[in-house]
């Protein structure tokens, strides 16, 4: 075992494509962590198919590194804010974290949420300004809005006083002086960690004691949990308790006479730990003991769940305080594919295997919730964010799963008084100053409101709004057409608050198909005038399916489907084709902000159809009509 004195435990925080990943690499090959000759990919920490095409890191990931008898463990945050819940529970693993700040982009919203959770929890962070190589970079500009920004967060004095590195992840080096040293290696980061970055507190001698923080699963062996080792030394085949606890006030919960930081022991079990495994760099290794302040996982109970306390049998007492569990924000329906194509392109799945292949994604992903429905083709999935459910709809589909979604809607409650609350985010806009009165009049109308505005200077401006969750539904698309795709945008949940009213977030109807079979050109070059299309020539349709997007609020029902008639009459002009445009096609993501409320997404293996939740078209207009009478 390691001396505990010689052991750093840091967290790499920053907001989304800030680079945290693409340091860590840096850190590998400044370690030597790999061969010469040995071939390495980049981002070595996105070992998942979906973060490596994407570029974000999606799962919390551990790695450890040895730099001069020390050993460095270091954890991969997401920088998604849809994922933020496992930035909060990595963080009672460490001792310190550096927070990444882009040299252009300075502090952004999940910036500002990341490191407000670490000062809450007594963390001092080491800054590093990163990409201060690029054109636009200013980094004493960004420096300075991440003191301010530590400042407004209530930072104290020692927190204030951070260690400041200037450097480029991507080219591998990190300075102290910007201006003096030189722009070689990265041992000026190893040494600002071993001098800043405490050791562990924790008596290797005292009985075995620590927290779950993250949660996995082995199909041969079943849940594992991940933590820091608090005190004590933890051996293969060693019998442990279980604990759990709960707090006395549940959240938006209040009991008089009980403080919120109170909580209660609520069940204690006898286990065995069965497997201990450490991690050397990227690898996890069996370990016969792991000692204070290491990190391990283990496996052997079969119930884990995050904040669950593992110690020794001595220790049955000594429930640590739960740790919390962010909640779902957006719902969607997970149904039954009962299209006319199902089973066409993938495994047409029942509601049983539906429910099966989410019980097993609740295995690991906490912050998911599944609720059963009163319809019995379906399911209630919500999560953090549209981006939490996409993830998980795009893992299902390369299983070669179909099934249909609805729209995202998002998870509403009420207060003590009986007002309606919503979830409410933080907006942050970066968009030239000529594009600032589209932006500001669009986010307006969709109940944002305006609470801060800075010129960055070049040319853009940044904006910050604080917006319902609905407002973003279906906007991001549309800010990228507004923007000419030089915006960027980026917003983070921040809290509940009262129900704004109603949003009309898409002006526009949609052309529906009547008809089923091979799309022709013949009709689409006529129907291109009345709208944009989704399909080209001869993607298949069948009544019901969504083909492209109206010009005007209402709906068009249309035949894609119809063919030049072949005659020997030919009329002047009617050989004089324009040619079709390129459709626009429909990503999973886009495919998702873009439906209505009386429309699902059908999800297959191979393609992404939108189409009216009710395929019958008379159908359709008697449940119009049964609305319009209910009122």
């Amino acid at each position: 075992m390691i001396p505990i004195d010689r052991i750093r435990n840091v967290a790499i925080i920053a907001h989304i494509d800030h680079g945290k990943t693409t340091l860590i690499d840096s850190i590998f090959r400044a370690t030597r962590m790999f061969r010469e000759n040995e071939r390495v990919a980049e981002r070595v920490m996105d070992n998942n198919e979906l973060e490596r095409e994407r570029g974000i890191t999606i799962r919390a990931k551990h790695c450890s590194v040895e730099w001069k008898d020390y050993l460095i463990n270091i954890i991969d945050t997401p920088g998604h804010a849809d994922f933020s819940g496992e930035v909060e529970r990595i963080l009672s693993m460490v001792d310190s974290v550096l927070l990444l700040v882009d040299a252009n982009e300075g502090p952004m919203p999940q910036t500002r949420y990341v490191l407000m959770r670490s000062l809450r929890l007594g963390l001092r962070p080491i800054v590093i300004v990163n990409k201060v190589d690029r054109p636009q970079a200013d980094p004493v500009s960004a420096l300075h809005k991440t003191f301010d920004l530590f400042v407004e967060l209530g930072a104290n004095d020692d927190q204030c006083d951070f260690a400041t590195l200037y450097g480029s992840g991507l080219h591998g080096w990190i300075v102290r002086d910007l201006e003096k040293d030189k722009h070689e290696g990265i041992d000026h980061l190893f040494e600002t960690l071993i001098e800043r970055v405490p050791c562990p507190k924790g008596n290797p001698d005292a009985p075995f004691l620590m927290q779950v923080s993250t949660i996995g699963w082995n199909d041969h062996i079943g849940r594992t949990a991940t933590g820091r080792i608090i005190q004590g030394t933890i051996r293969k085949g060693q019998e442990i308790s279980r604990v759990t606890t709960r707090w006395k006030n549940p959240r938006g919960f209040a009991t008089q006479g009980v403080e919120d930081d109170e909580f209660v022991q609520t069940g204690v079990s006898l286990e065995k730990a069965n497997y201990v495994w450490l991690t050397e760099g990227t690898d996890s290794l069996i370990a016969e003991e792991a000692g204070a302040g290491e990190i391990v996982t283990i496996a052997g109970p079969k119930q884990l769940d995050i904040g669950d306390t593992l110690c020794a049998p001595e220790l049955e007492n000594a429930g640590l305080p739960p740790l919390e569990i962010e909640e779902p924000t957006v719902s969607m329906l997970f149904l039954v594919n009962t299209g006319p194509f199902a089973g066409r392109e993938g495994s047409a799945v029942t509601i049983r295997q539906i429910r099966a292949r989410l019980e097993r994604e609740l295995r690991t992903n906490v912050a998911l919730r599944v609720e059963d429905i009163e319809r019995q083709d379906g399911v209630k999935v919500s999560g953090r964010g549209e981006l939490h459910l996409a993830i998980l709809i795009e893992e299902m589909r390369r299983e070669g799963m179909e099934l249909c979604v609805s729209p995202p809607e998002v998870i509403t409650k009420l207060d003590d008084q009986g007002h309606l609350l919503e979830p409410m985010e933080e907006l942050a806009i970066d968009v030239p100053i000529e594009h600032q009165g589209t932006v500001i009049e669009k986010v307006s109308q969709r109940k944002g409101e305006l609470t801060h505005m800075h010129n960055e200077g070049r040319g853009m401006l940044r904006l910050e709004f604080r917006i319902p969750t609905r407002g973003l539904i279906g906007y991001r698309n549309e800010f990228l057409n507004d923007t000419r795709g030089l915006g960027i945008m980026s917003s983070r949940f921040v809290a509940y608050g009262l129900w704004a009213g109603e949003i009309v977030s898409r002006s526009r109807g949609s052309m529906i198909s009547t008809d089923m079979g091979p799309a022709a050109s013949y009709s689409l070059e006529n129907l291109q005038l009345r709208g944009q299309l989704f399909i080209g020539p001869p993607d298949p349709v069948y009544p019901g399916m969504i083909i492209g997007e109206h010009a005007r609020p209402s709906d068009l029902s249309c035949n894609p489907t119809k063919r030049k008639p072949l005659t020997n009459h030919r009329a002047s002009g009617k050989d004089n084709s324009e040619g079709l445009n390129v459709p626009r096609r429909l990503t999973l993501e886009t495919a998702l902000e873009w439906i209505a409320p009386d429309e699902l997404l059908e999800i297959t293996p191979k393609s992404v159809r939108p189409r009216k939740s009710i395929i019958d078209a008379e159908a359709r207009k008697r449940e119009e009509k049964r609305r319009a009478a209910a009122g």
